[in-house]
């Protein structure tokens, strides 16, 4: 699987409240929290996204309270991937279960915001198309690629049943 888009770069430790805030999981419909992602610490974030774009952060992306509306609202607004130096566990998770891919990469800071990269999913491979680089990291592993290819996990799940 192959990801092309341009990049909206984020430091270290985003939290779940700055993905989305709270005042907005009344919701669990993507579009609708898309259009509130990450206007706590950009406000016009969503705005400034297109279909496919991509995530860049440092350290501990995803961090704090558990909540599924955080890749929700990340998908919800358009952004295909998120790369970051590393994600707090329970984000992990829940980036799974909806079908949004991530990958780990210490390269993150050679990656300027606004920069169209692309992403083999496959391979592990970053290309950053403005820079004319590659960086490599490891391969989204084969399973994640169906949940994600399915839409998320319930519907990998139900596709492997036969439903």
């Amino acid at each position: 699987m192959i990801i092309k888009g341009k990049v909206h770069k984020f430091s270290d430790d985003i939290n779940t409240d700055d993905i989305i805030a709270a005042k907005y999981l009344v919701s669990t419909d993507a579009q609708e929290l898309g259009k509130h992602c990450m206007e706590t610490i950009s406000p016009n974030f969503s705005q400034a996204v297109s279909p496919g774009d991509i995530i860049v952060a440092g350290r501990n992306f995803g961090c704090g309270s558990s909540r599924e509306h955080a890749p929700l609202a990340i998908k919800g607004c358009g952004v295909s991937a998120v790369i970051a130096k590393s994600f707090a566990a329970i984000f992990f998770r829940n980036a799974i279960n909806i079908g949004l891919p991530f990958l780990e990469s210490l390269d993150v800071d050679k990656i300027n915001d606004g920069d169209i990269i692309e992403i083999d999913l496959a391979s592990g491979v970053i290309k950053n198309i403005t820079q004319d680089k590659i960086y490599k990291t490891q391969a989204f592993p084969e399973f994640l690629q169906q949940i994600v290819e399915s839409g998320g996990l319930i519907n990998y799940i139900k596709k492997r049943k036969g439903r």
